[in-house]
């Protein structure tokens, strides 16, 4: 239990209750079948997420390999307002795995993602792989405000959001103990070369979007 839904990183920042009512439901079922009497508490922690009533956000975190952590706050929906970008896709946590992997790839680099949604993947390049400037993107209303309040619960400093990056002086500049984060709206149908280039990204990285190109 300390290690799971009663690590200080979910006491703090809850899990969804679905999610903990099957975990502590599968852990008492493992222990009966083995015959070993559960503890206590572990029926007291299930009794707790029965009686409690599924809010329509919950969180989820990620302990990173440098001992750090991602925490999102999301949608108990997988589609809500209209939108699936509430939620992490299993796209942005492999994508997320293999930054870290290769942080060399996104060192002291201006790095644009699109698609960004709850921002799992560029919290994690931002934690751990020392980009200059990173530069999160989404279309919906709902995600891009989503996708903020996720930047600041993860302890980074947010700059305006911007849709012209040239009205942004410094987008080269590097910091080595934090690297400039800015959210862009970006919408595809309306969306252009040029305001794509303004923001003049090294790297561009996308998980879990559709590439078409015939609209290319």
């Amino acid at each position: 239990l300390r290690k799971t839904v009663k690590h200080p990183l979910c006491v703090k920042h809850p899990p969804s209750l679905k999610y903990a009512r099957c975990f502590l439901s599968e852990l008492i079922r493992k222990h009966e079948a083995v015959h070993t009497e559960p503890l206590d508490e572990l029926y007291e922690a299930l009794a707790e997420v029965l009686m409690a009533e599924e809010p329509t956000q919950s969180h989820r975190s990620y302990l990173l390999p440098s001992g750090d952590s991602v925490t999102l706050s999301e949608s108990t929906a997988i589609v809500s307002h209209g939108t699936t970008g509430l939620v992490t896709w299993d796209a942005a946590l492999y994508l997320a795995e293999w930054a870290i992997e290769n942080p060399a790839a996104f060192a002291h680099r201006i790095v644009l993602e699109l698609g960004s949604g709850a921002g799992l993947t560029g919290l994690a390049i931002c934690k751990t792989c020392c980009p200059s400037t990173y530069i999160f993107s989404d279309c919906h209303t709902c995600v891009l405000e989503q996708l903020r309040g996720n930047i600041l619960l993860n302890g980074l400093s947010l700059e305006p959001d911007t849709t012209d990056p040239a009205r942004h002086p410094g987008l080269n500049t590097y910091n080595s103990e934090s690297p400039r984060v800015m959210v862009a709206h970006l919408d595809w149908d309306v969306v252009t070369a040029p305001e794509l280039a303004a923001f003049q990204p090294d790297v561009i990285i996308a998980a879990d979007v559709l590439y078409c190109p015939e609209t290319v």
